[in-house]
């Protein structure tokens, strides 16, 4: 069995860290938010460049909180991809917004700017490009669009911990920029977590009140707010993981060469693209190929897990229905959910793995 991801084996090579960390939270009768968390909240903000942090308790409350301190609310419109995981635009409806599409770009599946401009209507009030896979949308492009009409740029980095554009971290160059802690993501806590980093002194300030029921103080609730806090645990376990970071990208980097490298001159299938301006941190692995269900029929059979990220892309998916959208609508997502097969890719994954995961696609297209 080749494992698609394996955490045990993270979890393994840090156990020392990891156990001395949860039992000094334990230890400290400090259970939610807290010393821990402060902590990580300076050391994530000081990884990504920016003033602010803000540690929530998933990826979708780091998005949901962002819109709100950006205004958005009910009636307004707020623009996306359909290529993502879903919770991008349930972030945008729990802010009362309507999800507003453009496609993504046929090379990298990020957003396509060429496409943006045209979907701005007065209504509009926040854009969120997604950094798919672990690679940065256009930010340049995407940037200059929204600024010209005064739209806040909100990154959805969820998957893209450490990618940069340009030499800039995810999240340092919109107004803010949304990360998920889920266990599997490249940066992931034991359990659920998010953040939120900016530059913003008022929108840090709003989102702290916002995560802890709208307090400004105890007791004291100046917002309607919400029970977004994170866990002492999952900072202090996050705080560990954040040190071993660069290291893990670098692992994650040099399995997807190796994959690129054995699976490039294949004609029937494509690999992912690196922008030259771009560092991808190969969160998803993903190859497309029109034979995709066959390719993930034959990894399967020789005992090799794989995901599909993502086999319906938003506007199809029968929970969205309301927003009126049709197959065809957005034809290069809708190509992509039939394409894609993300591959086993994880930092502590033998480099044999690789090879033998290449040689399997390799099979499937001579046997």
């Amino acid at each position: 069995m080749i494992p698609f991801l394996d955490l045990k084996a993270q979890y393994q090579s840090i156990k020392s860290e990891i156990d001395a960390a949860v039992l000094g939270v334990l230890g400290s009768g400090q259970y939610i938010l807290g010393e821990e968390v402060a902590r990580l909240e300076q050391e994530f903000a000081d990884y990504c460049n920016v003033k602010h942090a803000i540690a929530v308790n998933t990826g979708t409350s780091a998005l949901h909180l962002s819109l709100l301190a950006a205004g958005v609310g009910p009636g307004d419109e707020v623009i996306t991809v359909p290529f993502t995981f879903v919770a991008t635009v349930s972030a945008i409806c729990y802010a009362g917004a309507r999800p507003v599409f453009v496609d993504v770009e046929p090379v990298t599946l990020t957003m396509d700017p060429a496409q943006l401009e045209a979907k701005i209507t007065p209504r509009t009030k926040a854009i969120i490009p997604v950094h798919l896979y672990g690679q940065m949308a256009d930010m340049d492009a995407i940037k200059a669009i929204a600024d010209h009409h005064r739209i806040p740029v909100i990154e959805d980095a969820c998957q893209a911990h450490g990618a940069q554009y340009k030499g800039a971290r995810a999240g340092s160059i919109g107004a803010s920029g949304c990360f998920s802690f889920y266990p599997g993501k490249n940066l992931g806590a034991c359990g659920e977590g998010g953040i939120v980093v900016t530059n913003s002194d008022d929108q840090a300030k709003t989102m702290r009140m916002l995560r802890d029921w709208g307090q400004e103080q105890r007791y004291h609730h100046l917002l309607k707010g919400f029970n977004y806090r994170m866990d002492a645990i999952q900072g202090a376990i996050l705080r560990i993981k954040l040190r071993h970071l660069e290291a893990w990208t670098e692992a994650r980097r040099a399995h997807g060469r190796r994959y690129s490298l054995l699976l490039g001159g294949s004609p029937n299938l494509r690999t992912p693209v690196e922008v030259a301006d771009r560092r991808h941190v190969y969160h998803v692995y993903a190859i497309r190929s029109r034979d995709r269900d066959e390719l993930q029929r034959v990894l399967s059979a020789e005992g090799i897990q794989s995901g599909l990220h993502y086999p319906i892309p938003v506007h199809l998916q029968k929970a969205h229905a309301d927003l009126g959208y049709q197959a065809g609508d957005f034809p290069i997502s809708e190509a992509a959910a039939r394409e894609v097969l993300s591959l086993p890719i994880y930092p502590e994954m033998p480099a044999w793995h690789v090879d033998q995961v290449a040689a399997a696609l390799e099979y499937a297209y001579v046997s």
